[in-house]
Order: C-alpha cells, then sequence, then structure tokens
C-alpha cells in the first residue's frame, strides 16, 4: 500500500524559491532538474524508508538531490501508522545545519 505524501506549506514555498533560484523557467536543463527534485519526492510514496536519517533528529530522514556542488535535501518524516510522508523542509545542502 503506498503512503500519501504530504508537503508541508514551508516546503512548497522552498520549493518556489528553488525553481526561481535555478532559473528553471529559462533554462530547459535547470527545468528537468527541478522535475527531477520532485520525481524524487513523489517516489517516496512506493519507497519512504529508502534514504537515510538526519543527523540532526532520528526522527526525520533526508533525500539527497543532486550532483556537487549543487545537492538539496529534502527533509521529511515518515508516519508509518499513518502510511503518509510528511515533506518537511527543503534546502541548499552546502548550507549549515537546519
Amino acid at each position: 500500500m503506498p503512503y500519501a505524501v504530504k508537503v508541508s506549506s514551508r516546503a512548497q514555498r522552498d520549493l518556489a524559491l528553488i525553481y526561481r533560484f535555478i532559473h528553471a523557467r529559462e533554462s530547459l536543463t535547470a527545468h528537468r532538474w527541478y522535475l527531477g527534485l520532485g520525481n524524487a519526492i513523489l517516489r517516496l510514496e512506493e519507497l519512504p524508508y529508502r534514504w537515510p536519517l538526519t543527523h540532526e533528529d532520528a526522527r526525520l530522514r533526508h533525500i539527497l538531490f543532486g550532483k556537487k556542488p549543487h545537492i538539496y535535501r529534502v527533509i521529511y518524516r515518515v508516519h508509518e501508522r499513518l502510511k503518509r510522508v510528511d515533506v518537511l523542509h527543503m534546502r541548499h545542502g552546502g548550507r549549515e545545519h537546519f
């Protein structure tokens, strides 16, 4: 049974900022990268435990998406009982810990 993926309002704002920051509207390559990020998030429906735990909080996991130096972290939490994944935050991997 697939998990429901819920993207928080903060994560939605993060996605919008990333879209603008990478100029996805003007660049086909950036747009494809952005779509790949979205697909990685959607794949959490089937494989929420694929990605490792964060070192900041053992209840959270993170996707590392992209190639150096353009790696982004997608921070999420799995609610096993509810069969739900909450996407909480997205940030550039080079930023300090959240």
